[in-house]
């Protein structure tokens, strides 16, 4: 009965990410975020609170599944005498009210959302599950794929693979050197994920701290809340940070930071996944059958690259997302419309597109095995891709004539060793010259790719 696969198709995968970035995660984010910032209020003398009462509002901070639903409760049908709120985080405030009511903290409710509209606190919330979905999920995954790639890099680091450039035979490489190429790219973004920092804002009703200021000049509310919002990394690695300057809403710059850096990231992925695709299609990369596993519904012998396929049609769906994210959070008429609010609902289905597909492309990874005898059969079969080392070999013989001289001999043309060796031999060379050109063989001329796959850069 799921309308998106991320609840259905893919749910189960995904129950991690539900738990850290879905609705019912928001709203347990929204009470804590609402008692904490009680807890602070009290902490800045504006008020007293007693050792036992501060205990009581840090259990409540901890939301139960009950809290949750009796929140929606509030908000969509209305509960105990409170009519349907139709205000996500009004209906929080309600639920505390009744909460503190219960506990016998009546006389704190006073302070509850003191000074602060909704979006301070939506944008804290949102800014604490996306670093937490980052940090436990998305960046755990990804750096699952890249020890992947390090591993291929370095098991098929001399293993000879015929390179080709616009769809043509070109001339040797590794497939550990190609491995490392996206290694190589993957790892550089991770280092710049992994120092996202996404922002929110705390100032009020449009960032002018003006409430705040009328009821409590002495403050420094600037201060305030970049310490408030601070307590909310101890013990993370990824952190969230106080946007300053702000209207009613963060400006999202931030999240466009980061939703840019992940698109990046998943543009890798897909330039990956299509690679291996066209590797397993030209039988240069084997994938290991799965038992009880069917590639085809009428055809037996099939064995698909599915998890190649997933991935890329899931990071499609996320980089769609994210591109659409970038360019319409970032954009609010004058200083708040609610157009934006939707739009951050589904920041997490974006990221769950993301995790199906390194999900998919780690398990695709862990399938396939790279076919290095035919793979080198098929480099032997394509002896002209030594002409770009025999012409400039010629070069630094002084012959001028040495690209135009090997074109006429190669190009377009189905050819053989002999035919390159008779060629060699009408040469006027040196004895010790014909005898390196007459040396030289396909399988042989990688170049340093092997070095460059073995290598650690970052």
């Amino acid at each position: 009965m799921a309308l998106s696969p991320l609840d259905g198709r893919y749910g189960k995968a995904l129950k991690e990410l539900a738990a850290l970035a879905g609705e019912d995660r928001l709203i347990v984010m929204r009470i804590k975020a609402e008692c904490m910032y009680l807890l602070a209020l009290a902490e800045s003398g504006i008020f007293k609170i007693s050792a036992a009462d501060k205990k009581k509002i840090l259990s409540l901070a901890q939301a139960s599944k009950d809290a949750v639903e009796t929140v929606k409760l509030i908000e969509n049908e209305g509960f105990k005498g409170i009519a349907a709120t139709r205000h996500d985080v009004k209906a929080v405030e309600y639920y505390l009210r009744l909460s503190f009511e219960e506990k016998g903290l009546g006389k704190y409710i006073q302070w509850l959302h003191f000074a602060l509209t909704s979006e301070d606190v939506n944008s804290l919330c949102y800014a604490v599950m996306m670093r937490d979905a980052l940090q436990y999920l998305l960046i755990p995954a990804l750096e699952d794929i890249l020890s992947a790639l390090r591993g291929f890099a370095k098991t098929y680091a001399s293993d000879v693979l015929l390179a080709r450039t616009h769809g043509q035979a070109a001339v040797p490489t590794t497939f550990g050197k190609e491995f490392k190429v996206f290694e190589y790219r993957l790892s550089r973004q991770i280092k710049q994920l992994k120092k996202q920092q996404i922002s929110c804002k705390f100032g009020g009703a449009v960032g002018c701290y003006n409430a705040h200021a009328a009821a409590f000049g002495n403050i420094d509310w600037p201060k305030f809340s970049k310490n408030f919002i601070e307590t909310f990394n101890k013990g993370r690695k990824s952190k969230i940070f106080l946007w300053e300057v702000a209207t009613q809403i963060d400006p999202h710059d931030s999240y466009a930071e980061l939703f840019d850096n992940l698109r990046r990231i998943n543009m890798i992925l897909l330039d990956l996944s299509q690679d291996i695709w066209r590797y397993i299609s030209d039988g240069l990369i084997r994938q290991k059958k799965v038992r009880g596993e069917v590639g085809s519904s009428t055809m037996p012998q099939k064995v698909n690259p599915i998890d190649f396929e997933q991935a890329e049609g899931n990071l499609g769906l996320a980089n769609a997302l994210f591109g659409f994210f970038s360019g319409k959070l970032t954009v609010s008429r004058l200083q708040r419309d609610l157009s934006d609010s939707t739009v951050l609902r589904n920041i997490a289905c974006a990221f769950g597109y993301c995790l199906t597909a390194y999900k998919a492309l780690d398990g695709g990874l862990s399938k396939i095995k790279a076919d290095t005898q035919y793979a080198l059969e098929q480099v032997r079969s394509h002896p002209e891709v030594i002409a770009e080392a025999l012409q400039i070999l010629l070069r630094t013989y002084g012959r001028q004539d040495a690209y135009e001289s090997l074109k006429k001999l190669t190009r377009g043309k189905k050819i053989n060793s002999e035919d390159i060796d008779a060629f060699v031999e009408n040469l006027d060379l040196t004895p010790p010259q014909r005898k390196k050109l007459l040396s030289l063989k396909a399988e042989e001329y990688i170049g340093l790719s092997a070095e460059i796959a073995r290598k650690v850069y970052l």
